[in-house]
């Protein structure tokens, strides 16, 4: 398998540090969607990072369609290892869904205000969009951190690393990353430190979101 996209895509990283967890071998293929359009179109015209491919070629886009097939892949009887990142039971598994949504509209509105306050011409620049955006971005962790806070010391769902705390903490690393100082890390004290230990795991350090970064893991000002 090929992994096409930069690991500064929270996308593309919810996707590695997964294959990761699994053990599954991939190759990571670190094409940018602005500096490498020619060579990434063709491999996939649409020039969506996430993209896949399969061992038999078959391309796949969208990360959450990504993982659901990584999902399938180790689940069929002759994978080496049986893993989930899911909840089995009902009430943690809507919780895990409702944590990575959760965890996908912060990446949603951090991309949103990056690309509006680093590409747009400042004249152009709409700041009630802007400060709706943020709101909902604030909304998002701050729902995000009342799980937390019910979860010190612990993972959010079931007691197991799930593709919840994989989403949210890699929302969060790359809303600090790419638009620093937009979301106090005070904010959020008990997502501040899932994020800490999430970092720690192996599946994410091999997984680092750009070449030569640390997570940021204080409080101390951005």
């Amino acid at each position: 398998m090929k992994l096409i996209g930069m690991l500064d895509s929270p996308y593309v990283r919810r996707v590695a540090i997964a294959l990761n967890r699994y053990s599954l071998s991939f190759e990571h293929v670190p094409l940018s969607v602005f500096r490498n359009v020619e060579e990434f179109s063709q491999i996939n015209p649409l020039i969506k990072a996430p993209t896949l491919v399969c061992d038999n070629s078959e391309v796949l886009m969208d990360s959450t369609l990504i993982l659901a097939y990584i999902q399938k892949l180790v689940d069929q009887p002759s994978a080496d290892q049986h893993h989930t990142l899911m909840p089995t039971e009902l009430e943690d598994y809507q919780q895990a869904l409702r944590l990575i949504g959760l965890g996908l509209n912060a990446c949603d509105k951090s991309v949103q205000l990056f690309y509006e306050r680093n590409m747009r011409p400042e004249d152009k620049q709409y700041e009630p969009w802007l400060a709706r955006v943020q709101s909902q971005l604030l909304a998002a962790y701050q729902q995000i951190e009342t799980y937390a806070q019910a979860k010190k010391d612990g993972w959010l769902v079931a007691n197991q690393l799930t593709h919840a705390d994989i989403a949210v903490c890699v929302a969060w690393q790359f809303t600090h990353h790419m638009i620093p100082g937009t979301v106090p890390m005070n904010l959020c004290p008990a997502l501040l430190q899932l994020s800490a230990k999430a970092e720690a795991e192996a599946a994410f350090a091999a997984a680092p979101l750009g070449p030569g970064w640390t997570p940021k893991l204080s409080s101390q000002p951005e």
